[in-house]
């Protein structure tokens, strides 16, 4: 009974339903840690505002020169089985530990664990769920990602809900640090969800199922020399950087907007940021739920792709002629749920028509360097924009031709994986 309702909601198929369901609850867990930890980091980001593009600095280079390498490492080691639960454990470890210095050191070294505790969020943020979506393309193939990634971005969404009313209802009652105890319990769950679901979802060829229990092959830095030599794949790259450019554009005028309303009232800020995630989620979930699906293959991935990029113009528009507060939420709102209700599954669709090591380790590369490549680079724009005087207003306005670019780069880009699926297939028969 369940799987013929579900069946009517989601273009799924039998043999599928049990996949499905097991990486949505992945899925569920990992963003249910992650929106638990956000608004306390975004917090921070508003606390220690003078040094945001210092800590985005660091983030960068955390990201290029010790997570990847690491990552990819372990990655030619071990099979998926293996590195994902470990990825996820390895996490929830310095959850413990940051709990324990703000515990054990004084009250001094505050403003430092604040900062490294910033880039490290920002660097989990990334890597989970890119280790998450790494796995879901591996398990799932171009046609199944169009029919259930949307359903299964629900459960993320939902895991986001959750995780923003726990810190909503949480972060004026406990200490805010508490929450990082809290945030350790799902990031387990998805180790045990992960494992299980590699246990049970081989593949009907054999080979496949061979190359599904090895390491993905590869140095540290392939990931970066294929992404180079690939005309694919640099789009992809290409259109990421410009949506960082956007997304840190409203990022660094929200934490100024912030800052200015509530200037010493930092559980003020924490509990307005959850809302806010709160809000994001809840139209993301139902767009997720009953639309997305049937935007990608309405539209194709090209249009879908273009979709939010196009809105985001009119929102930059917006906020350039009203530069308040009130107008930045209602942009951000609508340009966050828009992207991971309909960018991000659409994004994901992209790597369907890749190989494994550009699943794991190009996407990795892309996701890590080139995401926060472009949040550095974009950082310091908007902060010498800022120093040769632009109001938020005019530094809005400054944004609109170049988020026109990305929408133009998307509708491109989703043109030519179509091209591709129709060669894989064809090379499949």
């Amino acid at each position: 009974m369940f799987v013929n309702a579900l069946k009517k909601v989601v273009p799924v198929r039998d043999e599928e339903v049990k996949a499905m369901l097991l990486a949505t609850a992945y899925g569920f867990c990992i963003l249910l840690s992650y929106y638990i930890l956000r608004p306390v980091r975004d917090e921070i980001s508003s606390a220690d505002r003078g040094n945001l593009q210092y800590l985005w600095t660091a983030v960068f280079l955390v990201m290029v020169f010790v997570a990847v390498p690491l990552y990819s490492a372990v990655v030619s080691r071990f099979s998926r089985g293996v590195f994902i639960p470990l990825a996820n454990r390895f996490f929830a470890a310095n959850l413990i530990i940051f709990l324990g210095a703000l515990y054990l050191l004084p009250e001094s070294a505050r403003p430092w664990i604040d900062r490294v505790f910033y880039v490290w969020t920002s660097v989990f943020a990334l890597f989970v769920v890119t280790v998450f979506w790494g796995f879901v393309v591996d398990l799932f193939e171009n046609a199944q990602g169009k029919r259930i990634f949307g359903f299964i971005t629900v459960g993320a969404s939902l895991g986001a809900i959750v995780g923003s009313l726990i810190t909503a209802s949480l972060a004026g009652v406990i200490p805010v640090f508490m929450l990082l105890l809290i945030a350790v319990v799902p990031l387990e769950i998805a180790s045990w969800c992960a494992s299980y679901l590699h246990r049970q979802s081989g593949r009907e060829d054999v080979a496949m199922r061979k190359e599904e229990a090895e390491p993905v092959r590869g140095t540290a830095w392939s990931g970066m020399q294929v992404v180079l030599s690939s005309p694919y794949l640099s789009r992809i790259a290409l259109f990421i950087a410009l949506m960082t450019f956007a997304s840190t554009m409203l990022y660094y005028q929200q934490a100024d907007l912030l800052r200015d309303a509530f200037p010493d009232d930092r559980a003020g800020r924490t509990t307005l940021l959850a809302k806010i995630d709160l809000a994001v989620n809840i139209i993301t979930i139902f767009t997720q739920a009953f639309l997305t699906a049937h935007i990608i293959r309405t539209l194709g991935i090209g249009l879908s792709l273009a979709l939010i990029p196009a809105l985001t113009v009119l929102g930059f528009l917006s906020f350039g002629f009203y530069p308040l507060l009130a107008v930045l939420i209602g942009v951000q709102v609508l340009y966050r749920s828009g992207r991971y209700a309909i960018a991000k599954p659409a994004r994901e669709v992209l790597f369907t028509v890749v190989g494994r090591e550009e699943r794991y380790k190009s996407k990795a590369f892309i996701d890590a360097a080139v995401y926060r490549g472009g949040d550095l680079a974009s950082g310091w724009i908007y902060t010498g924009l800022a120093a040769v005087g632009l109001s938020l207003g005019a530094i809005a306005l400054v944004a609109v031709p170049v988020v026109a670019v990305w929408a133009i780069t998307g509708f491109a880009l989703g043109s030519r994986q179509e091209t591709r699926a129709r060669e894989v297939a064809a090379s499949a028969a």
